[in-house]
């Protein structure tokens, strides 16, 4: 078997959890596996690189950041490798230069294109144990990107699949995925497993224990998933196309604080309004998510919507500064929100699950300030405070235990 698996900054954090890691892959390894492992960075490291870079220059070139970012990557899988060799195991590090793994040109959050297996099968060959830098790219000029939030899982992810991988195994610090944050929502269960379009819709939604992006290039390319804890054997949670969950009406909740709620009052209520507006944001690369529109008496209607928080006030200053002032009539913001959501594939099947989460919210007195929904997620808008309130209130709703 080809093992991939991926370990986060807190599983090499320091010299015992190295050696913990270095010993769990070494364990695949004597069975007679190939093992590939990505790294990424020690535990704050990146957050110290970024102070240092701030110290030296307030405003540091984006490309400059990412050769600065590659070095974080770069330290975990040498000190592995001599870990490895220490417990008496050959292994070798690599970077994404040395893969190689090409990627596009936008610093801070590239996309991988392709990756170079040869050196890898090499490697392997060799019968050592590899060692990739998570996170990191090169693009057409050999200059080193990096692949934004959740890179070193993309990495995983993309190296399966280039490598035709067996497995592929994602270690973080809980044992898998849950039908909620159990820091928020006590009753919070482990689930067996789950499919990607449910993972997908939690990630994008707030969920930390898988970034979208990899979620996202292990539907594409059929790479099954299996989320486990770095600090314990227990069994974790698979991520795949189908699952015995798809009876349940759902099979997660999650919250997410990154929100702002834009309004742009008093919009002229004439055709083609809506369209501009959406499609400036669009050219200026803000991502939108829930969308309401009002009709008022006065001929007039009002557009909300919401952004993350840090493009709030980007948000509104692209508008005052390139939408018609003569199209409406103000804007307002209030960034103290909060995205709940319900997720499962079988919504479709099960009629009144918006009407479900609503009485159960209603029943907690949390008020619900915008809706969106989808086949297989139901989305609102609360107050801030009233987060985890919501959320638990929406588990216990929907019994969501795993079995």
């Amino acid at each position: 078997m080809l093992i991939v698996k991926k370990f986060g900054g807190t599983s090499v954090g320091d010299k015992e959890r190295i050696f913990n890691v270095a010993r769990r892959c070494i364990e695949d390894y004597k069975k007679g596996n190939d093992v590939v492992v990505v790294l990424s960075a020690m535990g704050k490291m990146t957050d110290e690189l970024i102070a240092q870079a701030k110290d030296i220059n307030p405003n540091p070139s984006k490309r400059e950041m990412d050769m600065l970012f590659t070095t974080g990557e770069q330290t975990s899988v040498a000190l592995m490798a001599m870990a490895m060799d220490y417990l008496g195991v050959p292994a070798v590090s690599l970077n994404a230069f040395q893969v190689a793994m090409h990627s596009t040109n936008k610093y801070g959050n590239a996309r991988l294109k392709r990756i170079d297996t040869e050196r890898i099968h090499h490697e392997l060959d060799q019968r050592k144990i590899v060692l990739v830098t998570g996170f990191q790219g090169i693009d057409h000029y050999n200059n080193y990107t990096t692949l934004g939030r959740g890179g070193s899982d993309t990495t995983a992810v993309a190296l399966a699949a280039a490598l035709r991988a067996d497995a592929c195994e994602i270690y973080t610090d809980v044992e898998g995925v849950y039908t909620a944050d159990p820091r928020k929502v006590k009753d919070a269960r482990k689930l067996k497993e789950i499919t990607y379009n449910e993972m997908l819709e939690l990630a994008t939604l707030g969920a930390g224990v898988l970034h979208n992006r990899c979620v996202e290039l292990a539907k594409k390319h059929g790479v099954q998933i299996v989320v486990r804890s770095s600090l314990n054997t227990a069994e974790g949670t698979i991520v795949k196309s189908a699952t015995s969950t798809e009876e349940k009406v759902a099979v997660g909740v999650a919250g997410d604080k990154d929100a702002a709620r834009i309004a742009v009052l008093g919009v002229k209520n004439e055709p083609g309004v809506a369209f501009k507006l959406f499609n400036l944001l669009a050219r200026n690369n803000i991502n939108v998510d829930i969308i309401l529109q009002s009709v008022g008496r006065d001929g007039t209607k009002d557009i909300s919507f919401t952004v993350t928080e840090d493009m709030a006030q980007e948000t509104v200053d692209v508008i005052r500064n390139n939408f018609a002032r003569s199209k409406y009539k103000d804007i307002d913001v209030q960034t103290k929100v909060a995205k709940v959501s319900i997720v499962g594939a079988g919504m479709v099947s099960h009629p009144g699950v918006a009407a479900k989460m609503f009485q159960a919210l209603y029943e907690d007195g949390i008020n619900i300030r915008m809706i969106s929904t989808s086949e297989i997620r139901v989305t609102v808008l609360v107050n801030e405070e009233d987060m985890e309130k919501a959320m638990n209130a929406a588990h216990r709703a929907f019994q969501l235990e795993a079995e």
